[in-house]
């Protein structure tokens, strides 16, 4: 282990390039080093990933198991050993018999923990077999889950009993608890540390292991799928996270549809669960109807089903199943299961976001992390740590929250009432800013229409709240859980159609209640729609139900985001003409603030990714800046695993009219351009079989193109050769279009319909441009329309060139603001055309049609394996005969036994 690895179980003959990719590995997880490491898709990168780090984390486990046995060694035989007589130049003032009896008690504790290890290893790994052999494993539960202890503090409320009407009181469970400062905290901390000291004695401790995420759930099935192929499959313990919306089985409330309502109703069901067990256990019942409670959250069920885990690789479907099966909820299961796992599986969010993480339970220290398709790994930790709010949300939840203090005021204890108010105060601030006035309706509101971008202080003195410690706001929503009650608050009463006020209060009191009786009036209405909902309607209904759920956790999102420190932000302040559609957007330029704590925490970090280029601006954008030193960081790029000859990619300079390609803003709308595409097109589609995908810059210039066609006859003649798609532009609908897609193909590969097979429209950054697979016939070749440059008119994209020219250094004779510019286009287009080889059998070629590609700058942003075989062509003739010889070649190749 001291010099890495030469072999590594695997489930077939590595390439050579899958043996260099896991000794890397090995040997960047065994020095802790953050790695870079770039391997193409379709080279098996999954694979190597999971047999070069469980390899690694084998050999370690076993390593420190011998090092702590021979420790242990050693210290019995010194306790054993007689002393060796003491010096007599001993400069201790200490009598000799002191300082041996302080000797052996260190060595004594040093044995006695060791031991202890020892045992509770032994105990772990003994478990372990007996719950892959299936012997059922019966156990006291010796303490309460993380999540009972959750659920528990639902359930604090006011110390002092107070006199309240019969109707008040099954309205408990909505009174914030007391709040204590942080001083009184600290104290109430002492008094129970012995207590808090006894039951860390029965958590579970954190075995070594690796946290792999990847940013979309799919992605981790099919990372799950590989590992079940791996040969570690059967030796190893992995537990895959996911939210609530993915794992709950709970039909009740799956139907809440958003995620926000799923996670509220589960933590009310909790509450519930636990308070059924109070009454249980002899404590009287307070009068009012029966809650429901989730079947699925019983402990015994639930550690079974943790076992279960542990004891085989499931991927979301199969925990699912598992369940479903056992009655449990994975959700929670999968939790208990975070602490023996030695492989976990999650997405990004959950451990990225410090919040997150920390509910969860998940324990960075010294673990290793694995962020696969980390290409927009700088752009995934913006957008996680960015908020936004628009003004008619800001105006709900000030209704919402004066509404719930107006009526629990006798109730709720001074300190509450006063960060309440302190609340309402930064929201009125918010709403300020956008030009508007709480208390009125958003929708009727006018503001001026202008884009302003502020720092967080300006921000903060520009809304008048800079007098706020926000700081505090954060720990009191944390602690007080305000966000939660208010949005039970409000389900309670929108659902009961129950005013809050009398028609005959004040008038300030019914501006108070307009916010909420319109929202019940919106409720009531869609109650009464049409029972089989169109399109539309259910478009309408998912738009409710987002509206339906308090946007205090929003708000509490965006006041944590002004917490960061002044330099790291911008705050966008859009008004639209309308108050309910201006909004106030907290926008991150510094990801690596957030990402440093990561790094800090881990033994290793590797960011593997199927196109990492350029690493220089990543380094520094996101491992520099977050304190990396250029020594701790290791880097790997491999070529792909496919034959040269089966890559064509092209630049294109010209088209068959000799128009040049200029897809710049000022040349790509005129009728010349459009009409030289569609014929670039037409004979790329005479001569490539199977499919071919055009990428465009943008759904507005793929729209205004495909019409220019549709007009001129273009795209008839284009349907003459091959079926048309076009990318949906509903998510909902990509299978559907992919689908048809493929089965077009298939049957005019078969048939004699004239046809040659199909061509899709697609955009790039749009849903097709990424984790989608035109393997084989699906992809026979990919045309790049233009150069997909981002919105340069961006205020959010200007500031974040601007922050970039003042803290990065320029390199290149360039300014990093420009590189962003580059990178940003050129990590789209690659991103794009990896799309077409999956597999090392597959052969495509790539048309990039337009000159600029051919800069040198630009080429040297493809990734090697593409770069390496790329041709620049000035002419459309050349382009074109290189195109007919490699359709030519492979298909010779192809048909030969």
């Amino acid at each position: 282990m001291e010099n890495g690895r030469d072999q590594f179980p695997f489930p077939y003959q590595p390439y050579n390039i899958q043996q260099q990719f896991m000794e890397a590995l090995y040997s960047a997880l065994h020095q802790g080093k953050v790695g870079i490491f770039e391997s193409p898709t379709g080279t098996g990168k999954s694979l190597s990933l999971i047999c070069g780090a469980l390899s690694w984390l084998t050999d370690h486990e076993e390593k420190r198991n011998k090092e702590a046995a021979a420790l242990l060694q050693e210290g019995e035989a010194a306790l054993v050993s007689p002393t060796a007589e003491s010096s007599t130049t001993s400069s201790s003032a200490e009598p000799d018999w002191i300082t041996d009896f302080v000797q052996k008690k260190a060595e004594r504790d040093l044995v006695s923990k060791l031991k202890e290890e020892e045992l509770k290893r032994k105990k772990r790994e003994e478990r372990l077999e007996m719950i892959r052999n299936n012997v059922q494993l019966k156990y006291a539960m010796k303490r309460k889950t993380c999540e009972d202890d959750e659920a528990e503090k639902l359930l604090k409320l006011s110390k002092e009993e107070q006199t309240e009407t019969q109707g008040d009181r099954e309205d408990e469970e909505l009174i914030v608890a007391e709040y204590e400062s942080d001083d009184e905290s600290k104290t109430k901390s002492r008094v129970n540390v012995a207590e808090d000291d006894a039951d860390d004695e029965l958590v579970e401790e954190h075995v070594a292991k690796i946290y792999y995420c990847s940013r979309t759930h799919s992605q981790l099935a099919q990372f799950v799928h590989e590992v079940q192929k791996s040969p570690f499959s059967k030796d190893i313990s992995v537990v895959t996270l996911g939210s609530r919306q993915n794992l709950c089985i709970n039909e009740e409330v799956l139907r809440l549809g958003s995620i926000q309502r799923i996670n509220d109703r589960c933590m009310e069901m909790q509450k519930n669960k636990h308070e059924k067990q109070q009454h249980e256990d002899g404590a009287k019942r307070k009068r009012g109807p029966a809650k429901s409670v989730c079947p699925f959250y019983k402990a015994s069920a639930m550690q079974q089903m943790r076992d279960d885990i542990l004891g085989s690789v499931h991927d979301i479907e199969q925990l699912l199943k598992l369940g479903r099966r056992t009655h449990s909820c994975p959700y929670y299961s999968t939790r208990l299961a975070i602490p023996p796992a030695q492989l976990v599986v999650l997405p990004y969010q959950m451990v990225l976001h410090e919040a997150t993480r920390k509910a969860a339970g998940i324990q960075l220290k010294g673990q290793v992390l694995i962020i696969d398709e980390a290409h927009n790994l700088s752009d995934t930790l913006s957008c996680i740590h960015s908020a936004e709010l628009n003004g008619a949300q800001l105006c709900r939840a000030h209704s919402q929250l004066t509404q719930y203090a107006d009526r629990y005021r006798s109730r709720l204890k001074a300190k509450n009432l006063m960060y309440i108010k302190q609340i309402l105060f930064v929201i009125e601030g918010l709403v300020r800013v956008l030009g508007g006035k709480v208390g009125q309706n958003p929708h009727t509101q006018t503001t001026q229409t202008g884009t302003e971008m502020l720092t967080i202080n300006n921000f903060l003195f520009k809304a008048q709240i800079d007098n706020i410690n926000l700081f505090k706001l954060q720990r009191y929503f944390e602690k007080s859980l305000i966000s939660r009650k208010l949005v039970s608050f409000v389900e309670k009463y929108a659902g009961s159609g129950v005013s809050l006020h009398t028609q005959s209060s004040s008038n300030k009191e019914n501006r108070r209640t307009e916010g909420l009786n319109r929202y019940l009036q919106t409720l009531q209405s869609s109650q009464s729609a049409s029972p089989v909902p169109s399109a539309d309607q259910q478009g309408s209904a998912e738009a409710e139900k987002v509206l339906s759920a308090s946007p205090m956790m929003q708000v509490e999102g965006f006041f944590m985001a002004l917490t960061n420190s002044n330099t790291d932000g911008r705050v966008v302040v859009q008004r639209q003409g309308a108050l309910s559609d201006s909004s106030v957007k907290f926008l991150l330029l510094n990801p690596a603030v957030h990402f440093a704590q990561v790094l800090s925490e881990c033994r290793a970090v590797i960011i593997a990714g199927g196109t990492m280029q350029p690493v220089l601006d990543f380094k520094q954008e996101l491992l520099f800046s977050a304190g990396v030193g250029e020594e701790r960081i290791a880097e790997f790029s491999c070529g792909h695993v496919i034959p040269p000859e089966n890559i064509l990619p092209l630049v294109l300079c010209s088209g068959p009219s000799g128009q040049e390609l200029d897809f710049t803003f000022q040349n790509r709308d005129s009728p010349r351009m459009m009409d030289e595409t569609g014929r670039i097109l037409s004979n790329i589609c005479n001569v490539v079989p199977g499919g071919v995908v055009c990428f465009f810059p943008s759904y507005e210039y793929s729209r205004r193109i495909v019409s220019h066609w549709e007009a001129s006859g273009a795209l008839t003649r284009l349907a003459n050769k091959k079926k048309i798609f076009q990318e949906p532009k509903k998510a909902n609908q990509v299978e559907q279009v992919l689908s048809e897609f493929s089965r077009c193909i298939q049957r005019c590969a078969l048939d004699s319909s004239g046809l040659t097979g199909a061509l899709l429209f697609s955009v790039v950054g749009g849903k097709m441009s990424e984790g989608i697979n035109f393997s084989d016939d699906l992809g026979r070749c990919v045309v790049m329309v233009g150069m997909p440059y981002p919105n340069i008119k961006s205020p959010e994209l200007q500031e974040k060139m601007s922050y970039l020219d003042k803290h990065l250094s320029h390199s290149g004779g360039r300014s990093p603001g420009q590189a962003l510019i580059e990178n940003l286009c050129m990590k789209a287009v690659n991103q794009s055309i990896g799309r077409a080889i999956r597999h090392r059998g597959d052969y495509s070629s790539m048309v990039l049609c337009d000159k600029r590609y051919s800069r040198a700058a630009t080429l040297a942003k493809l990734p090697a394996w593409i770069k390496d075989r790329t041709s620049t062509h000035a002419s459309f003739g050349s382009a074109f005969a290189a195109l007919r010889k490699v359709r030519s070649t492979l298909q010779i190749k192809t048909t030969v036994p």
